[in-house]
């Protein structure tokens, strides 16, 4: 070995064999030559380790698919399927209704036109054909959706939409959801997917009790189903989602959020080329025909389920589709002599005064409801004549305009939130306003922009509040809403009970005047809160749900002063006197002191009364509306009148329902807590001889176009327009406003007046 090799040589080994310890494949040298892992590196998991856990974690995963193939096997179909009745309850236990026969008519594939095909999977599932039968990502998202607060999201493919309907129930559950997955699959591999799309157009539910395409396109379009065109099957694919929602027949007020909907379907058919761009331009929304409820619904037992079924639904009592299986014993909140009461009142006081020789008659509806104040509870409800002939319910529609009936509102805001006129002063019972007819609104920089007209171009430059009550004089409550701030104002009406998004209740002079549409049963709910001190608890219509023996767990009462008693009870103040002095003198064949306001929707499509006894809060509400056409209707020469007001029909009907539904209980007065100038009346009932007017101060010294107050039983409705008073001959009052002493002749407005011939719009 030359001297070179031997330095080359490893110590301890020869050339062959190399060191001690060393081999080819890599021996003990070359392992002991690697870096010992020290510190916090030996915390770390190795490769292996790593990869044996990911191993071991997909193992499992396929062991429990297996399993979970293997187990789960597809059921009978559920009771959804058969669905059993419910039965609704009086209050005192007795039947109201029963409603659980399923209307339901499966048909093949092949009589479902390709385009409501496409609009269903263009709402529920758009990629449906090409996809399994689950769609983990999209339920990921759901969960995390869900979780996060983002709401409720099912991410069910229509294969599992279809084993949830047919198979499984509407439980959110762990093992349901682990149920539905497994069996999803199965039944894809199974069956085709058309026949899984028919299943699912046969066992979804549409809403009015319909389930399947069949039995919706004659619900709500009265054709079979292979009649229908695709706009109209678009329409039926947003129901999916929700049909009590979507539902534009039973509630008009759901039109702007059902064509949206639509709109979006009809979006994803052009997205997915199942409908050119040119054929979805020229498409209009569909609007459903009427529906054609069963007999047994007949009267005002159809109106009163479908108010049931609503409430229910809307408080998260109940789903859709899980009250529409049926089974549930159900005890409404309605007083049968009440609902008895009510019915008797519209047919005596209304229907009995319209004939078949005047053509406005048959345009008139009406709707009502009544509440306990101190309860909450729903007494009554008046949806309409017949709902087998008027399907809509009168009662809780929000389409029509509430008129002066909106102006107590505005005093409780005043009251409530120490509001004060443009020039500093307290907004009372007994303060000044000008109330001539357009006259500007004004604002801290001057007019506004809005004069709005008084009922008959009436004027009167120097009126208090209470006297602007009683005649319900726009000018007045449009600048005192610009007083108090239009904004606080609408929060003091949603406080009250009014929906926060009732139609066209914007902060602006003109919320005044009533151009919101809320329904006679928010109006109501609002009015029982004045009734009740100011103390406002959601409605309720429903006592008791129970389901296999077993109590659904309802609502709690959730119950708060809304505004302050002294707010609520000084607005009960001037409300008797409109009763006693104004527009509501009708209400007074009632026997009972009372509260009350009237108003006259814009032209005439309306009139309202809203009033409230210590024990009873209720509204009524005479609409015009087109059968044909659902147009809305001015009411001028209905009923023999020249035009229909709050203190006449609607005025009426409150007055002999109150009489009868309180016949038995003795009278009381109103136990009042009112701010300065509201008056007190006595706890009992007054006398038959009216109190004697004031006399402590000198009158307004504008004179009164008006008669003096009533003394005898109120007088009928009038028969003609007014005569517009005369200009006043004394010069013009300062542009804002002051306090006078109460005018004479019946508490703080005086003065008198029969009918509501100056109500607001």
């Amino acid at each position: 070995m030359s001297d070179e090799q031997a330095q080359q040589q490893p110590a301890g080994g020869d050339a062959n064999t190399g060191p001690a310890g060393w081999s080819p494949q890599g021996g003990r040298a070359r392992r002991s030559a690697r870096p010992k892992r020290t510190g916090w590196r030996r915390l770390l998991p190795t490769w292996r380790m790593v990869l044996g856990t990911f191993l071991l974690i997909v193992l499992g995963i396929a062991g429990v698919l297996i399993a979970g193939y293997t187990l789960v096997d597809i059921p009978p179909a559920n009771k959804a399927a058969t669905a059993e009745s419910n039965v609704f309850l009086y209050a005192d236990g007795s039947q109201l209704a029963r409603d659980g026969e399923v209307n339901r008519e499966s048909v093949p594939l092949s009589k479902v036109p390709k385009d409501v095909q496409h609009a269903v999977l263009a709402a529920e599932d758009r990629d449906f054909y090409s996809e399994s039968a689950v769609n983990p990502e999209a339920m990921v998202r759901a969960a995390w959706n869900t979780a996060t607060g983002k709401g409720k999201q099912s991410g069910s493919t229509i294969t599992q939409q279809y084993v949830k309907n047919y198979y499984l129930g509407q439980e959110q559950t762990i093992s349901r959801k682990a149920k539905e997955f497994f069996i999803a699959i199965k039944l894809d591999r199974e069956s085709s997917k058309d026949q899984i799309l028919e299943g699912y157009l046969n066992t979804s539910y549409f809403g009015r009790n319909a389930y399947g395409i069949q039995a919706a396109a004659q619900a709500y379009y009265g054709k079979d189903s292979d009649k229908l065109d695709a706009a109209e099957g678009a329409y039926l694919a947003t129901l999916l989602n929700a049909p009590s929602a979507y539902d534009v027949g039973a509630h008009p007020e759901n039109k702007p959020r059902a064509t949206s909907r639509w709109n979006y379907v009809l979006d994803g058919m052009v997205k997915k080329k199942w409908l050119t761009k040119a054929d979805r331009a020229a498409m209009k929304f569909p609007a459903p025909g009427k529906s054609k409820p069963r007999l047994s619904m007949a009267g005002q037992r159809g109106y009163l389920v479908e108010a049931v079924k609503d409430y229910l639904t809307s408080s998260n009592i109940i789903d859709d589709q899980t009250l529409a299986a049926g089974g549930y014993r159900i005890t409404t909140t309605i007083d049968r002599k009440k609902q008895d009461a009510f019915v008797d009142a519209v047919q005596k006081q209304l229907m009995d005064e319209l004939s078949d020789s005047r053509p406005v008659d048959r345009y008139v509806r009406a709707g009502g409801a009544s509440i306990d104040p101190k309860s909450g509870r729903v007494v009554a409800l008046y949806g309409g004549v017949d709902y087998t002939k008027q399907y809509v319910n009168n009662a809780t529609r929000r389409d029509y305009q509430v008129g002066s009936t909106f102006k107590p509102f505005v005093f409780t805001s005043a009251v409530d939130n120490d509001a004060t006129t443009q020039n500093g002063r307290p907004i009372t019972p007994d303060t000044v306003y000008d109330g001539t007819d357009k006259r500007q609104v004004q604002g801290p920089g001057g007019p506004v922009g809005y004069a709005p007209e008084n009922e008959d171009g009436f004027s009167r430059p120097r009126i208090t509040v209470t006297k602007a009550t009683d005649l319900s004089v726009n000018a007045v409550y449009a600048q005192m809403a610009q007083d108090v701030g239009p904004a606080k104002v609408k929060e003091t009406a949603v406080a009250l009970g009014l929906p926060e998004k009732t139609p066209d209740l914007t902060a602006t002079p003109s919320i005044a005047l009533g151009v919101a549409t809320a329904s006679v049963l928010d109006m109501t709910q609002a009015y029982a809160t004045l009734a009740n001190h100011g103390r406002h608890g959601p409605y309720s219509l429903v006592d008791k749900v129970t389901k296999s023996g077993e109590d659904l767990q309802l609502p709690a009462k959730d119950i708060k002063q809304a505004v302050s008693r002294e707010a609520a009870d000084t607005t009960t103040a001037i409300l008797e006197s409109v009763v006693d002095n104004g527009t509501g003198a009708a209400a007074q064949a009632a026997g009972r002191p009372a509260a009350g306001k009237t108003g006259t929707a814009e032209e005439d499509k309306a009139a309202w009364f809203a009033g409230y006894t210590p024990d009873l809060a209720t509204v009524v509400a005479v609409m015009g509306q087109d059968s044909d056409t659902g147009d809305q209707k001015p009411l001028y020469g209905a009923g023999g009148l020249p035009r229909i007001n709050g203190g006449g029909f609607p005025a009426q009907i409150w007055a002999a329902y109150t009489a009868d539904a309180l016949d038995g209980t003795p009278a009381k007065g109103f136990d009042l807590n009112t701010a300065s100038g509201g008056r007190v009346p006595p706890l009992e009932p007054p006398t038959s001889a009216p109190p004697p007017p004031a006399t402590s101060a000198p009158p307004v010294p504008t004179p009164s176009p008006f008669p003096p107050p009533r003394t005898s039983a109120p007088p009928l409705p009038p028969t003609g327009p007014p005569t517009p008073p005369g200009p006043p001959t004394g010069p013009p009052t300062p542009p804002f406003f002051t306090f006078l002493p109460p005018e004479p002749g019946g508490g703080p407005g005086g003065g008198g007046l029969d009918g509501d011939l100056l109500g607001g719009y």
